[in-house]
Formats: C-alpha cells, sequence, structure tokens
C-alpha cells in the first residue's frame, strides 16, 4: 500500500478507503474510486491527496498489464524477494575483494530473476493466446454420442 502520512484519528479510514483504489478490477474503476476518495477526503488531508494525485498515473500502471500479473506488480513482494536472494548470496561469500566483485554478484542476481521474470512473462502470454485462440471443443459434456 501507498505511504501516506495521516494525522488525526482517521488515518485506518482514509487507508481503508484508499485500497478500494488498487482493489478496483480495472484502472477506469481505480480511478472512479480515487476521484470519490479525492472528493471525500481532499478538505481534511490535503497532503494525502495531493502524495496520490501527483503519483496517480504510475501507482496505477500496473493496470496496463495482464490481470494474472497485477499483484505481483502492484506489491513490493518481488523486490523484497530480489533483496533477499542477494543477501542470501553475499552473506556466504563473506567478504569480497574489491567493489567490481561485489556488483558482478549483484548484476548476476539481478540478471537471473529477470530472467525468471521474462521466463514467465512469456508462459502468461502464451497462456493468455492459447486460452483466447482455441477453437470451442466440438466434445460434448454430459452427452454420450
Amino acid at each position: 500500500m501507498w505511504r501516506i502520512d495521516v494525522r488525526g484519528g482517521v488515518q485506518e479510514e482514509v487507508i481503508g478507503e484508499a485500497r478500494k483504489i488498487y482493489k478496483a478490477s480495472d484502472k477506469s474503476g481505480a480511478l472512479q474510486a480515487f476521484r470519490e476518495w479525492e472528493r471525500r477526503w481532499r478538505d481534511k488531508v490535503p497532503e494525502a491527496v495531493r502524495c496520490l494525485e501527483d503519483d496517480l498515473e504510475e501507482l496505477l500502471s500496473f493496470y496496463d498489464e495482464p490481470e494474472e500479473w497485477r499483484k505481483k506488480l502492484r506489491t513490493t513482494n518481488i523486490i523484497e524477494r530480489v533483496f533477499r536472494e542477494v543477501r542470501r548470496r553475499t552473506r556466504s561469500m563473506g567478504c569480497f575483494q574489491n567493489r567490481e566483485s561485489v556488483e558482478r554478484i549483484i548484476f548476476a542476481i539481478f540478471n537471473r530473476q529477470n530472467k525468471i521474470w521474462e521466463n514467465s512473462r512469456e508462459k502468461i502470454t502464451q497462456r493468455s493466446l492459447v486460452s483466447t485462440s482455441s477453437p470451442p471443443s466440438s466434445r460434448s459434456f454430459g452427452k454420450k454420442r
């Protein structure tokens, strides 16, 4: 969730209603949810409204991708996973000879993660293409021929 600094006992309510924005089923629904949230909170927490408003296009960019990817894109889990992998790999090595050796290791980890992401992206795309281009089955379910 986005970080919104809200005081005055309304923080949970403001954030709870802001969740409706990113839980919308599509981008137009998210924009509508934002407009409703904005109308309700602009006078009470203008800084929070301005914070979301300034970055709204970037915050909602995950809606431009296929639905299967959206949760991964809108959360920080994937970023945290990569950082855990960097820590796991570098801790076992102890110390490094120089900065370049650390950079090579980190580059290799990021490069591997990118390849994993690209492969899963290709699989999702292929699955989407197959499901939308497959003709209906000629087999009649529930009836014997």
